[in-house]
Protein backbone atom coordinates (compact mmCIF):
# COMPACT_ATOMS: atom_id res chain seq x y z
CA UNK A 1 0.00 0.00 0.00
CA UNK A 2 2.75 2.31 0.76
CA UNK A 3 4.63 1.77 -2.99
CA UNK A 4 0.76 2.63 -4.31
CA UNK A 5 0.11 5.36 -2.47
CA UNK A 6 3.81 6.70 -3.28
CA UNK A 7 2.81 6.11 -6.67
CA UNK A 8 -0.36 8.53 -6.55
CA UNK A 9 1.21 11.59 -4.97
CA UNK A 10 3.87 11.10 -8.52
CA UNK A 11 0.72 12.47 -9.76
CA UNK A 12 0.50 15.35 -7.45
CA UNK A 13 4.31 15.96 -8.41
CA UNK A 14 3.50 16.06 -11.94
CA UNK A 15 0.41 18.32 -11.80
CA UNK A 16 2.68 20.85 -9.83
CA UNK A 17 3.75 21.44 -13.48
CA UNK A 18 0.89 22.38 -15.18
CA UNK A 19 0.60 25.70 -14.44
CA UNK A 20 4.54 26.39 -15.58
CA UNK A 21 3.99 24.64 -18.47
CA UNK A 22 0.55 25.76 -19.54
CA UNK A 23 1.65 29.33 -19.80
CA UNK A 24 4.51 28.32 -21.66
CA UNK A 25 2.16 27.10 -24.52
CA UNK A 26 1.20 30.46 -25.38
CA UNK A 27 -1.91 31.40 -26.47
CA UNK A 28 -3.33 27.38 -27.61
CA UNK A 29 -7.60 27.73 -25.94
CA UNK A 30 -7.82 25.41 -23.75
CA UNK A 31 -10.53 23.03 -25.09
CA UNK A 32 -7.54 22.66 -28.03
CA UNK A 33 -4.81 22.38 -25.57
CA UNK A 34 -6.69 19.58 -23.63
CA UNK A 35 -7.82 17.95 -26.97
CA UNK A 36 -3.83 18.07 -27.69
CA UNK A 37 -2.78 16.83 -24.47
CA UNK A 38 -5.20 13.91 -23.78
CA UNK A 39 -4.02 12.69 -27.30
CA UNK A 40 -0.53 12.55 -26.37
CA UNK A 41 -1.90 11.40 -22.85
CA UNK A 42 -2.92 8.26 -25.13
CA UNK A 43 0.53 7.83 -26.72
CA UNK A 44 1.61 7.13 -23.30
CA UNK A 45 -0.79 4.49 -22.51
CA UNK A 46 -0.41 2.90 -25.38
CA UNK A 47 3.29 2.57 -25.41
CA UNK A 48 3.40 1.36 -22.04
CA UNK A 49 1.14 -1.26 -23.50
CA UNK A 50 3.99 -2.40 -25.54
CA UNK A 51 6.47 -3.44 -22.70
CA UNK A 52 4.01 -4.05 -19.86
CA UNK A 53 3.18 -7.95 -19.58
CA UNK A 54 0.33 -8.99 -21.10
CA UNK A 55 -2.44 -10.19 -19.06
CA UNK A 56 -3.47 -13.98 -18.52
CA UNK A 57 -7.13 -13.27 -19.75
CA UNK A 58 -8.84 -9.89 -20.57
CA UNK A 59 -10.54 -7.86 -17.77
CA UNK A 60 -13.93 -7.58 -18.17
CA UNK A 61 -14.91 -3.89 -17.46
CA UNK A 62 -18.80 -3.23 -16.78
CA UNK A 63 -20.10 -0.23 -18.94
CA UNK A 64 -20.40 2.23 -15.60
CA UNK A 65 -16.43 1.96 -15.72
CA UNK A 66 -16.59 4.02 -19.05
CA UNK A 67 -19.30 6.01 -17.62
CA UNK A 68 -17.21 7.12 -14.27
CA UNK A 69 -13.84 7.03 -16.26
CA UNK A 70 -14.83 9.52 -18.95
CA UNK A 71 -17.11 11.65 -16.86
CA UNK A 72 -14.20 12.11 -14.53
CA UNK A 73 -11.33 13.12 -16.67
CA UNK A 74 -13.77 14.70 -19.66
CA UNK A 75 -16.36 16.15 -17.19
CA UNK A 76 -13.77 17.91 -14.90
CA UNK A 77 -12.13 19.75 -17.59
CA UNK A 78 -15.85 20.80 -19.62
CA UNK A 79 -16.84 22.67 -16.03
CA UNK A 80 -13.68 23.71 -14.73
CA UNK A 81 -12.68 25.57 -18.46
CA UNK A 82 -17.03 26.94 -17.88
CA UNK A 83 -16.32 27.86 -14.73
CA UNK A 84 -13.34 29.98 -15.41
CA UNK A 85 -15.38 31.38 -18.21
CA UNK A 86 -18.25 32.26 -15.67
CA UNK A 87 -16.23 32.91 -12.58
CA UNK A 88 -13.13 35.23 -11.34
CA UNK A 89 -10.23 32.47 -11.49
CA UNK A 90 -9.27 32.92 -7.74
CA UNK A 91 -12.62 32.25 -6.47
CA UNK A 92 -13.64 29.53 -9.20
CA UNK A 93 -10.11 27.52 -8.84
CA UNK A 94 -10.52 27.88 -4.88
CA UNK A 95 -14.18 25.86 -5.10
CA UNK A 96 -12.73 23.32 -7.59
CA UNK A 97 -9.77 22.44 -5.35
CA UNK A 98 -12.18 21.20 -2.77
CA UNK A 99 -12.14 17.39 -4.08
CA UNK A 100 -9.31 16.52 -1.65
CA UNK A 101 -11.29 17.88 1.32
CA UNK A 102 -14.42 15.57 -0.58
CA UNK A 103 -12.41 12.83 -0.94
CA UNK A 104 -10.58 12.15 2.29
CA UNK A 105 -14.66 12.76 3.63
CA UNK A 106 -16.29 10.60 1.12
CA UNK A 107 -13.90 7.78 1.85
CA UNK A 108 -15.57 6.79 5.05
CA UNK A 109 -18.21 5.53 2.19
CA UNK A 110 -15.73 2.75 0.88
CA UNK A 111 -16.25 -0.96 1.98
CA UNK A 112 -12.87 -1.68 4.34
CA UNK A 113 -12.07 2.05 5.04
CA UNK A 114 -12.56 4.18 8.16
CA UNK A 115 -12.34 7.69 8.30
CA UNK A 116 -10.25 9.32 11.38
CA UNK A 117 -9.95 12.56 12.71
CA UNK A 118 -6.56 13.17 11.61
CA UNK A 119 -7.32 12.52 7.95
CA UNK A 120 -10.05 15.21 8.32
CA UNK A 121 -8.00 17.46 10.07
CA UNK A 122 -4.75 16.73 7.59
CA UNK A 123 -7.57 17.72 4.64
CA UNK A 124 -8.42 21.15 6.52
CA UNK A 125 -5.18 21.69 7.40
CA UNK A 126 -4.58 21.25 3.20
CA UNK A 127 -7.14 23.59 2.25
CA UNK A 128 -6.25 26.35 4.12
CA UNK A 129 -2.79 26.15 2.91
CA UNK A 130 -4.37 26.21 -0.87
CA UNK A 131 -6.23 29.04 0.35
CA UNK A 132 -3.16 31.32 1.16
CA UNK A 133 -2.07 29.87 -2.29
CA UNK A 134 -4.77 30.82 -4.55
CA UNK A 135 -5.94 33.92 -2.80
CA UNK A 136 -1.84 35.56 -3.00
CA UNK A 137 -2.51 37.40 0.25
CA UNK A 138 -5.99 39.03 -1.02
CA UNK A 139 -8.75 39.22 -0.32
CA UNK A 140 -11.66 35.85 -1.77
CA UNK A 141 -15.17 37.92 -2.89
CA UNK A 142 -17.88 35.35 -3.78
CA UNK A 143 -20.40 37.74 -5.65
CA UNK A 144 -24.01 36.17 -6.72
CA UNK A 145 -23.50 37.51 -10.02
CA UNK A 146 -21.18 34.72 -10.36
CA UNK A 147 -23.44 31.95 -8.77
CA UNK A 148 -22.92 30.50 -12.01
CA UNK A 149 -19.19 29.85 -12.60
CA UNK A 150 -19.51 29.12 -9.06
CA UNK A 151 -21.31 26.40 -9.14
CA UNK A 152 -19.21 24.74 -12.06
CA UNK A 153 -16.40 24.50 -9.95
CA UNK A 154 -18.38 23.04 -7.55
CA UNK A 155 -18.90 20.07 -10.17
CA UNK A 156 -15.67 19.88 -10.54
CA UNK A 157 -14.77 19.43 -7.24
CA UNK A 158 -17.75 17.09 -7.18
CA UNK A 159 -16.67 14.86 -10.52
CA UNK A 160 -13.30 14.61 -9.55
CA UNK A 161 -13.78 13.50 -6.31
CA UNK A 162 -16.24 11.05 -7.21
CA UNK A 163 -14.26 9.30 -10.00
CA UNK A 164 -11.76 9.24 -7.17
CA UNK A 165 -13.48 6.71 -4.74
CA UNK A 166 -15.63 4.74 -7.81
CA UNK A 167 -12.28 4.01 -9.43
CA UNK A 168 -11.40 2.37 -6.03
CA UNK A 169 -14.73 0.52 -5.93
CA UNK A 170 -13.63 -0.88 -9.43
CA UNK A 171 -10.04 -1.66 -7.90
CA UNK A 172 -9.97 -5.30 -10.06
CA UNK A 173 -10.28 -3.00 -13.70
CA UNK A 174 -6.29 -2.21 -14.47
CA UNK A 175 -4.61 1.21 -14.86
CA UNK A 176 -4.58 0.42 -18.75
CA UNK A 177 -8.10 1.82 -19.20
CA UNK A 178 -7.18 4.83 -18.45
CA UNK A 179 -5.48 4.72 -22.10
CA UNK A 180 -8.89 4.36 -23.34
CA UNK A 181 -10.47 7.42 -20.85
CA UNK A 182 -7.63 9.95 -22.34
CA UNK A 183 -8.68 9.05 -25.78
CA UNK A 184 -12.45 9.96 -25.36
CA UNK A 185 -11.60 13.25 -23.28
CA UNK A 186 -9.42 14.38 -26.77
CA UNK A 187 -12.04 13.33 -28.75
CA UNK A 188 -15.08 15.03 -26.81
CA UNK A 189 -12.11 18.07 -25.94
CA UNK A 190 -11.73 18.79 -29.93
CA UNK A 191 -15.65 18.69 -30.23
CA UNK A 192 -15.83 21.24 -27.59
CA UNK A 193 -13.12 23.27 -29.29
CA UNK A 194 -14.35 23.29 -33.29
CA UNK A 195 -18.02 24.20 -31.14
CA UNK A 196 -16.71 27.04 -29.40
CA UNK A 197 -13.23 28.33 -29.82
CA UNK A 198 -11.00 29.81 -32.49
CA UNK A 199 -8.30 27.82 -33.63
CA UNK A 200 -4.88 29.31 -32.02
CA UNK A 201 -1.87 26.76 -32.64
CA UNK A 202 1.71 27.10 -30.61
CA UNK A 203 3.51 29.35 -32.07
CA UNK A 204 6.86 28.48 -31.78
CA UNK A 205 9.09 25.03 -30.81
CA UNK A 206 9.39 26.25 -27.45
CA UNK A 207 5.78 25.95 -27.34
CA UNK A 208 4.68 23.23 -28.94
CA UNK A 209 7.60 21.13 -26.20
CA UNK A 210 5.81 22.40 -23.60
CA UNK A 211 2.82 20.66 -25.12
CA UNK A 212 4.53 17.99 -25.17
CA UNK A 213 5.55 18.06 -21.78
CA UNK A 214 2.12 18.62 -20.65
CA UNK A 215 0.69 15.76 -22.61
CA UNK A 216 3.59 13.38 -21.68
CA UNK A 217 3.48 14.01 -17.67
CA UNK A 218 0.65 16.05 -15.97
CA UNK A 219 -2.30 15.28 -18.19
CA UNK A 220 -0.27 11.79 -19.24
CA UNK A 221 1.50 9.79 -17.09
CA UNK A 222 -0.14 11.47 -13.89
CA UNK A 223 -3.52 10.21 -14.61
CA UNK A 224 -2.31 6.63 -15.09
CA UNK A 225 -0.31 7.04 -11.46
CA UNK A 226 -3.12 8.65 -9.86
CA UNK A 227 -5.63 5.84 -11.21
CA UNK A 228 -3.31 3.43 -9.67
CA UNK A 229 -2.56 4.89 -6.19
CA UNK A 230 -6.40 5.34 -5.66
CA UNK A 231 -7.11 1.78 -6.06
CA UNK A 232 -4.49 0.04 -4.23
CA UNK A 233 -3.06 2.97 -1.70
CA UNK A 234 -4.22 4.80 1.04
CA UNK A 235 -6.85 6.93 -0.05
CA UNK A 236 -7.49 9.13 2.81
CA UNK A 237 -3.61 10.12 2.69
CA UNK A 238 -3.70 11.06 -0.74
CA UNK A 239 -6.86 12.83 -0.27
CA UNK A 240 -4.74 14.83 2.04
CA UNK A 241 -1.50 14.89 0.39
CA UNK A 242 -2.90 16.33 -2.69
CA UNK A 243 -2.92 19.81 -1.76
CA UNK A 244 0.61 19.76 -2.06
CA UNK A 245 -0.10 20.36 -5.79
CA UNK A 246 -0.70 24.12 -5.62
CA UNK A 247 2.05 24.67 -3.65
CA UNK A 248 4.70 22.39 -5.56
CA UNK A 249 3.27 24.46 -8.25
CA UNK A 250 4.31 27.98 -6.98
CA UNK A 251 7.46 26.75 -5.89
CA UNK A 252 8.15 25.59 -9.02
CA UNK A 253 7.36 29.17 -10.66
CA UNK A 254 9.62 30.31 -8.19
CA UNK A 255 12.21 28.20 -8.86
CA UNK A 256 12.16 29.03 -12.59
CA UNK A 257 11.86 32.79 -11.94
CA UNK A 258 8.09 33.17 -12.39
CA UNK A 259 7.11 33.85 -9.13
CA UNK A 260 8.31 35.34 -6.06
CA UNK A 261 8.89 34.27 -2.92
CA UNK A 262 6.33 35.28 -0.08
CA UNK A 263 5.45 34.88 3.33
CA UNK A 264 2.08 32.98 2.08
CA UNK A 265 4.16 30.64 0.82
CA UNK A 266 6.24 29.56 3.38
CA UNK A 267 2.68 29.77 5.74
CA UNK A 268 0.90 27.30 2.92
CA UNK A 269 4.24 25.25 3.06
CA UNK A 270 4.16 24.91 6.98
CA UNK A 271 0.05 24.31 6.65
CA UNK A 272 -0.21 21.71 3.76
CA UNK A 273 3.35 19.78 4.89
CA UNK A 274 1.58 19.80 8.57
CA UNK A 275 -1.51 18.11 7.20
CA UNK A 276 -0.46 15.89 5.08
CA UNK A 277 1.87 14.47 8.58
CA UNK A 278 -0.94 14.44 10.11
CA UNK A 279 -3.42 12.31 7.84
CA UNK A 280 -0.53 10.13 7.86
CA UNK A 281 0.04 9.92 11.70
CA UNK A 282 -1.08 6.79 12.37
CA UNK A 283 0.77 4.81 9.22
CA UNK A 284 4.01 7.06 9.52
CA UNK A 285 3.91 5.84 13.63
CA UNK A 286 3.31 2.32 12.67
CA UNK A 287 6.09 2.39 10.39
CA UNK A 288 8.56 3.81 12.66
CA UNK A 289 7.37 1.24 15.53
CA UNK A 290 7.82 -1.72 12.77
CA UNK A 291 11.55 -0.49 11.85
CA UNK A 292 12.27 -0.71 15.58
CA UNK A 293 10.80 -3.78 16.09
CA UNK A 294 13.41 -5.46 13.20
CA UNK A 295 16.44 -3.40 14.34
CA UNK A 296 15.76 -4.91 17.77
CA UNK A 297 15.41 -8.30 16.35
Amino acid sequence: MARATLIGFSAVAMWALLALLTDASGQVPPFLLSAITFAIGTAVGLCARLVMPKPAAPAKIPPVVWLIGIGGLFGYHFFYFTALRNAPAVEASLIAYLWPLLIVVGSALMPGEKLRWNHVAGAVLGLAGTVLIIAKGGGLSFESRYAFGYAMAAVCALLWSSYSLLSRRFAEVPTSIVTWFCAATSILSLICHLALEQTVLPANAGQWLAVLGLGLMPVGAAFYAWDFGVKRGNIQVLGAASYAAPLLSTLVLIATGFAEPTWNVIGACLLISAGAVLAARPRLFSSARGARSEAGA
